[in-house]
């Protein structure tokens, strides 16, 4: 028997939950799919959201040819058997078959440069499906081609709506007596992944009593538990894990660093993807306690794709073991966090008249520019003056960590900011 999660794939956009922006009454794709002219486009979002789906959908409701590829195990070979065969059928002035390419930011640059001639003669519609942003994993003359449309977490009323369109309309859990008095832990094991919220579901009512089930959390955390390796399948903790990776070189660990990266590298893991990651942590959790993590971290991610597996693995794990043995700082996080937040608060506040810009007579008779001082022509490069629009004076969101580091950037701005940082 088929999946829940297969059996309980839409086949309309009327059974398709969530992504209104999208596919809802006003949505862009379904005034698209309504006028027949539907775009190569790219949809970008997190796992189990219906990036699929909509695909399947659009050549079912169309009556397109539909080429499904993905990027784990298709080459330059299949895509060119894919456009042969969408070139065959290819009647008159008809729109071209519809070409789905999953995972497509794990595409090498000339498996994406393969599908070029393609999509632009109009030979296939490309729909690609990707969890990473395309404008880091997708080479821009693909882009510039495609549309890129972003799909959004389902929220908790929508993933109670699947669980209970799976309840009334699936021909197995129709058939039961089940009735969900709790949702948290189903909800939480789901991650927000509908594919795998479905996956649970069914693990749990395999499980349990068949005369009548009674699903609460106790019940749904047993089962899970019991059964992890098999909820699991299929790569479905890969946030989990990064997660924990991130989390042990937070917490200064290597050992535990080094651990979750095994796991990564044995399951097969995009090291673009963790790569990435530690560019994100050596900026956000080391900061300036030791700014030299993020040239490590960078080179980290240049190295990884001139090496490729397995070797790449090594450069990694130097890299991590790095950043979880520096020192930390999130001052650079919060700085710029609590200054976005101002700025959401106070709204376009006015640029002094002194740190204007004035190319012209006329922006110099309106005083723009006037009683700005040089820094370079005073000792130390450096002059007190005001930078920060008048209703902000004196505002600090910069707050030194406490690390060798910014104790010394902190002793230097009390010599220059003496009413920002007394203390």
């Amino acid at each position: 028997m088929r999946p829940l999660a297969e059996r309980m794939r839409p086949q309309t956009l009327a059974e398709y939950v969530g992504q209104k922006h999208l596919v809802g009454e006003e949505g862009v794709l379904r005034r698209a799919i309504a006028s027949g002219q539907i775009p190569s486009f790219i949809l970008w979002g997190p796992p189990g959201v219906g990036k699929t789906t909509i695909a399947s959908i659009i050549a079912q409701t169309l009556e397109r040819p539909f080429h499904a590829l993905s990027a784990i195990n298709s080459g330059v070979k299949d895509v060119r058997e894919a456009i042969d065969k969408a070139k065959k059928q290819q009647f008159f002035d008809q729109p071209g078959p519809i070409l789905f390419i999953d995972e497509i930011h794990r595409f090498s640059k000339s498996q994406q440069d393969s599908l070029l001639g393609a999509v632009e003669q109009g030979i296939v519609t490309l729909i690609g499906a990707t969890t990473e942003n395309p404008s880091f994993e997708v080479i821009s003359a693909l882009l510039s081609r495609c549309q890129v449309y972003v799909l959004e977490p389902l929220s908790k009323d929508e993933l109670i709506q699947v669980v209970q369109d799976a309840l009334t309309r699936d021909s197995e859990l129709s058939k039961k007596q089940i009735e969900i008095v709790e949702y948290d832990a189903l909800l939480m094991y789901s991650g927000g992944d509908a594919r795998r919220l479905l996956n649970a579901l069914e693990l749990v009512t395999d499980h349990l009593p068949v005369d009548q089930i009674r699903i609460d959390n106790k019940a749904v955390e047993q089962v899970i538990q019991q059964n992890l390796v098999l909820y699991d399948k299929g790569g479905e903790q890969h946030y989990d894990i990064i997660s924990a990776f991130i989390k042990s070189i937070r917490g200064s660990d290597p050992n535990a660093a080094v651990y979750w990266l095994a796991r990564m590298v044995e399951g097969g893991e995009d090291v673009k993807f963790i790569c990435r990651r530690m560019i994100i942590a050596a900026a956000e959790d080391i900061g300036l306690a030791n700014p030299n993590a993020l040239l490590i971290a960078t080179q980290c991610f240049a190295a990884v794709q001139v090496i490729g597996y397995p070797e790449s693995r090594i450069i990694m794990s130097e890299a991590a073991i790095y950043l979880a043995n520096s020192p930390k700082s999130n001052s650079a996080y919060a700085a710029i966090k609590a200054a976005q937040q101002l700025v959401q608060e106070t709204g376009n506040l006015p640029v002094p008249l002194h740190l204007r810009n004035a190319p012209t007579k006329l922006m110099k008779s309106l005083d723009y520019g006037k009683n700005y001082k040089y820094a370079h022509d005073h000792k130390d490069n450096f002059i007190e003056q005001e930078y920060l629009p008048d209703q902000l004076k004196g505002k600090t969101f910069y707050e030194p960590g406490l690390n060798v580091s910014e104790q010394r950037t902190r002793e230097q701005l009390k010599k220059r900011w003496t009413d920002r940082y007394r203390y």
